[in-house]
This record gives structure tokens, sequence and C-alpha cells, in this order.
């Protein structure tokens, strides 16, 4: 097995993920592009390396200024891959299992105000037929429920059949959650769903943003939402559906949502997920202590 090249051992490690856990081609895409930079950073086979050898690669990687999540990330690719070669007797031990990840800055999550929001949603209506209305009924569904894109993408049309206002959402991990809806969400999707299918239903695809036989994709969705933000005047590096998304949960937070009502809409697995959107708000939780402690009562009776 030593003389097996390192693309050779990224090929079948690739062709495992896909078998084996069904990842997405973006996924494996992301691994083959880490691996390989690896592979070009060291001068020995994947199958002797050791733990010095992945830390001198870290340390080139560091020399030409990659970021620290970017160097992260390639780490983890090492440790899958590193332990994908020990369960296949390809070698016997993982060099890279103990090795620390670089430390790692704590981002706060990007949002729109809820102007900008109100804004982007607007101008939808700029936009060329269908599209128009297509892309206000995605935007309004995304920040009615905080919906991940593959969540919105995901949608049918059948679930906009019957007089309900919650939604059954299977987001990550398979992991399922009832989101409820606005008036205004349920009302635009609707009238997306009828326009959509007014000359006949279109028998090639049930997605509820699908149109004329083609299902919308991630990146079609990423490209009309540029266009909306220039139609906005928003600066379009700046909007995402992500960005909606986080949008959803601090407007939620800042007008007076709890933690655990937030992790449940999100669909998050862990309530840490959810707390660090209380560091956007730093003031409100200062205000929120002065407005409901027993101990500021004297202040406000002064």
């Amino acid at each position: 097995m030593a003389t097996i090249s390192n693309e050779t051992l990224i090929t079948h490690f690739l062709s495992a993920l896909a078998a084996e856990r069904g990842v997405s081609e973006n996924t494996l895409f992301g691994y083959k592009n880490d691996l390989m930079a690896l592979h070009d950073s060291m001068a020995v086979s994947f199958v002797v390396m050791t733990a010095d050898d992945i830390r001198q690669s870290v340390q080139k990687f560091h020399i030409e200024g990659l970021a620290a999540r970017t160097v992260s990330r390639r780490l983890s690719a090492v440790r899958q891959f590193a332990g994908w070669m020990v369960s296949d007797h390809i070698r016997r031990d993982n060099p890279s299992l103990f090795l620390d990840n670089p430390k790692l800055p704590d981002p706060l999550p990007k949002s729109l105000n809820e102007a900008d929001v109100s804004s982007l949603i607007t101008a939808c209506s700029k936009l060329e037929p269908p599209y128009d209305l297509l892309m206000q009924a995605g935007l309004e569904l995304m920040y009615s429920a905080g919906l991940r894109i593959s969540e919105l993408l995901s949608l049918r049309l059948q679930d906009f059949t019957a007089d309900k206002d919650m939604l059954l959402i299977r987001g990550k991990g398979g992991r399922e959650r009832m989101v409820p809806l606005t008036a205004i969400a349920i009302a635009t999707a609707r009238r997306w769903r009828d326009a959509r299918d007014a000359d006949g239903p279109d028998a090639e695809t049930d997605q509820l943003l699908g149109y004329r036989s083609q299902e919308m994709t991630r990146q079609k969705f990423s490209l009309l939402l540029k266009q909306v933000a220039r139609h906005a005047d928003l600066d379009e590096r700046k909007v995402s559906a992500h960005v909606l998304r986080h949008s959803f949960a601090t407007h939620l937070l800042n007008r007076g949502a709890d933690l655990r009502s937030l992790q449940m809409l999100l669909g998050h697995a862990d309530i840490a997920t959810t707390q660090i959107y209380t560091r956007t708000r730093q003031d409100r939780l200062a205000g929120l202590v002065s407005d409901a402690h027993p101990l500021a009562e004297s202040d406000r009776k002064e």
C-alpha cells in the first residue's frame, strides 16, 4: 500500500465518503481541495506522514497568510482522512489525532436591520415576472421561519395546500421541527403556488420554488438574491440566505423572544449555538436586568 500515490488515496477516500455517508458534491470538493493542499505542502506519502510533517504543513499555511478557520478546516479534513486510512488498514495510526487546532476568532453572526429586510422584500417587485413573486415568497418564508436555504428549497407544493400556519421542517442531521409562519408569508407563498401552475400543474417538479420544470438551486437563488439586493440599494456582498436567517434570530431576540424558543425555531441541537445571538445585543441584556431584576426596584423608585 505504501506505493499508492497521495492522489490515489484521496480519490479512494472521497469514493468511500460518497458511498458510506452520502455526502454532497460540494463537501467532496472541499475535502479534495484541502487534502490536495496538504499533499502540495509536504514531500512524503500520506501512508508514512508523521505528526511533525503535518505541523510543518500547518506552519507553511500560516506563513502563506491563510485564515485560522481555513487551517482548522484543513486539519479536520486530515483527521477524517487519516482515520479512514486506519480503518482501511492502510496505516496503523492517525498522526493528526492529537494536533491542536489554531485558535479561532469568535465571529458574531451578521444580520440586516429590520428596515433593510423590509427593503429587500419590497425590491423583489423590480425583478422580471415570475421571479418577482417567486423571490418575494422565498424571502418571506425564509425570514418568517428562520429557514436555512436547504430547508427553503425542500418545500413542496403540497406543504401549502391545507389551511395551516405551521410547517414540518427536516433540518440538519434529519432533525424535525415545527415552525410557525406569518399570515403574510403564507398568503404570498400561496399566491406564488397559484401563479406557478396557472397554466396547469408542472409534472416535472413539485418543489415550491420550481418553475417550468426547473428546480430552484442554491446558486440560482443566490444570484437572484444579489439582484434583489442591488435593487434595494444594499451591498450585495453583505446579503445572503444565511444572513437572512441570522436576521430572523436577531430581530426575534431584540423583540423579546427567549433563547429556548429561538433554539426550537432555528433547529439548533445545542442551545450554546443559539446563545451567540445574545452577544449581538449586550445593551438589550443590560436593559433586561434593569427592568426585571428585583434589586433594580430602588433605581426606579428614585
